[in-house]
């Protein structure tokens, strides 16, 4: 089990938005005992000297093996948040997806209910289709960053 706590600084992320329908594909967030507490979209650290959207374009490669492409201009999010007593701070770029020709279609992530990858560090995570009326709610997962959902059914 990896133990996570946030850095002391403000860290500037990328993260895209991929649909299947009215179903968004997050990655699980955990709490140190591995229950899942909660989900966010894919993607990870921008790198000094590189620009969010190739960020994102580069995240999906690594992650997934898929080849991405950005659909218009990102929007943001300031997040502040506390994870296990630890302060988090991180602006994020949030970039709406297109997934390869076919890919939902038939075969890639078509039929897949749960996608298994690993972070850079060598962390087992896991995916999956999410229904964004489900999200934030009595009994279902939180959506990270907070405030997200409430973005995503205005754009929607």
């Amino acid at each position: 089990m990896t133990v996570w706590r946030p850095e002391a600084r403000i860290r500037f992320k990328a993260l895209g938005l991929p649909w299947r329908g009215n179903r968004l594909l997050a990655a699980e967030v955990t709490d140190d005992d591995g229950t899942v507490k909660g989900v966010r979209p894919l993607g990870g650290g921008v790198a000094f000297g590189e620009t969010a959207r190739d960020a994102v374009i580069r995240e999906f490669k690594e992650e997934l093996g898929l080849d991405v492409e950005t659909v218009g201009p990102p929007f943001f999010l300031e997040s502040l948040y506390t994870h296990h007593g630890h302060l988090g701070h991180e602006i994020v770029a949030l970039f709406e997806i297109r997934l390869p020709e076919g890919c939902l279609a038939e075969g890639c992530l078509a039929d897949t209910d749960f996608i298994d990858f690993r972070e850079d560090d060598g962390a087992p995570c896991r995916a999956a289709w999410f229904n964004i009326d489900a999200l934030d709610r009595p009994g279902g997962p939180a959506l990270y960053p907070a405030g997200l959902r409430d973005r995503l059914i205005r754009l929607r």
